[in-house]
C-alpha cells in the first residue's frame, strides 16, 4: 500500500509539473484574445471610443479578438505589464522605462512617427491673467504635472525648467500632480494652477476639439525632443504571433486607425532609444527601481 501511494504521488506530481505548465505556457504564447492596453493620459472613455477603429483593425489583421484596457493610472499599467495582464501596451515613454525596469523581457517594437520625426515635445504653459509670464517666474508657485510616472508632463518638463532656469521641484516650487494631460490643461486654464507642463501633441488636439481655449493660455517653452511612444509586447508571445503584432503596427496605413494614437505612421524602435529618458532621470536624482 505505500509503495502504491508513492506510485500515484509521483504520477500525480509529474502531471502537474508537466502536463499543466505546458498546457498554460501554449495558452500564455498564443491566446485567443489578446488585452491592448493605451496608455491613461487622458479620460479612459475617450481613449476606449477613440479606439474602436484599432480594435477593429486589429482584430481583422491578427485574426483575435482584441481587448481595449486603459488603466486606472500609468503605475497599473506597468503592474499589469509585469504580471502579464496585458499582452500589448501603448506606453508613454517613461512609464515604458518604468516597467522594463520591472519587467526586463518586454520588447519594445514600434513607435510613433509625427511629422517625419519618432520624437515630440513637452510644453509649458501658463494662465494668460496669472503670476508666471516665463519660466523663472514659476520659483513661489504652485506647477502642474500629470502622473509621476509620465515623460512630457512631468520628467520632461522638470528636468527642462531644472537645467534651464535652475529651479529645483523639491523646494523652489510646488509640484501638483492631476493624473493625467487634459487635466492639467484645464487647471491652468481655469487658473487652479498658475502653470503646468504636457504634450504639446496633447495640447493641440484639446485646442482642435474645443476643449482648451488658447486665447485663456500662454506658451512659456518646449523641451528637447523626446523619443515617442513605444508600442511594447511580452516576450513570451509566439514568435509567429510576435512578428504578425509587428507587422500590424509597422504596416498600419489607415489615417483613422493612426489619428487614435496622434501619429501618421510607426516605426521600429528598440529599448536603446529610450536610454536619453534614464539619463534624464539621473539628473533629477530619480531612482527609477523604486519608482512605480
Amino acid at each position: 500500500m505505500l509503495k502504491r501511494r508513492h506510485v500515484l504521488k509521483a504520477v500525480v506530481a509529474g502531471f502537474f509539473a508537466v502536463a499543466l505548465p505546458l498546457s498554460s505556457a501554449v495558452q500564455a504564447k498564443n491566446p485567443d484574445r489578446l488585452r491592448v492596453a493605451l496608455l491613461p493620459d487622458e479620460n479612459a472613455a475617450t481613449l476606449i471610443q477613440n479606439a474602436q477603429p484599432l480594435k477593429q483593425y486589429l482584430e481583422k489583421t491578427l485574426n483575435k479578438d482584441i481587448e481595449i484596457i486603459v488603466t486606472t493610472d500609468y503605475s497599473s499599467m506597468i503592474e499589469a505589464m509585469r504580471f502579464g495582464r496585458i499582452e500589448v501596451a501603448y506606453f508613454g515613454p517613461f512609464s515604458y522605462v518604468l516597467a522594463k525596469s520591472k519587467a526586463p523581457k518586454i520588447e519594445p517594437f514600434a513607435v510613433g512617427v509625427e511629422r517625419g520625426s519618432p520624437t515630440y515635445q513637452s510644453v509649458m504653459i501658463a494662465n494668460v491673467d496669472g503670476p508666471v509670464k516665463r519660466l523663472e517666474d514659476i520659483r513661489g508657485q504652485s506647477f502642474g504635472f500629470g502622473d509621476q510616472a509620465s515623460t512630457s508632463s512631468h520628467l520632461a518638463p522638470r528636468a527642462h525648467i531644472q537645467t534651464k532656469v535652475g529651479l529645483d521641484g523639491e523646494k523652489d516650487y510646488r509640484p501638483v500632480h492631476l493624473g493625467t494631460h487634459d487635466a492639467v490643461a484645464r487647471a491652468v486654464q481655469t487658473g487652479q494652477v498658475p502653470a503646468g507642463g504636457l504634450s504639446k501633441p496633447i495640447l493641440e488636439a484639446l485646442i482642435a476639439k474645443g476643449t482648451i481655449d488658447p486665447t485663456k493660455i500662454v506658451e512659456l517653452d518646449l523641451s528637447a525632443p523626446i523619443p515617442n511612444y513605444p508600442m511594447v509586447m511580452q516576450d513570451n508571445l509566439d514568435p509567429a504571433l510576435k512578428q504578425k503584432i509587428r507587422s500590424a503596427f509597422l504596416e498600419m496605413k489607415d489615417p483613422e486607425v493612426l489619428k487614435s494614437f496622434r501619429v501618421e505612421a510607426f516605426a521600429a524602435t528598440d529599448d536603446k532609444a529610450y536610454d536619453v529618458l534614464r539619463e534624464t532621470a539621473k539628473v533629477l536624482n530619480l531612482d527609477i527601481g523604486t519608482m512605480k
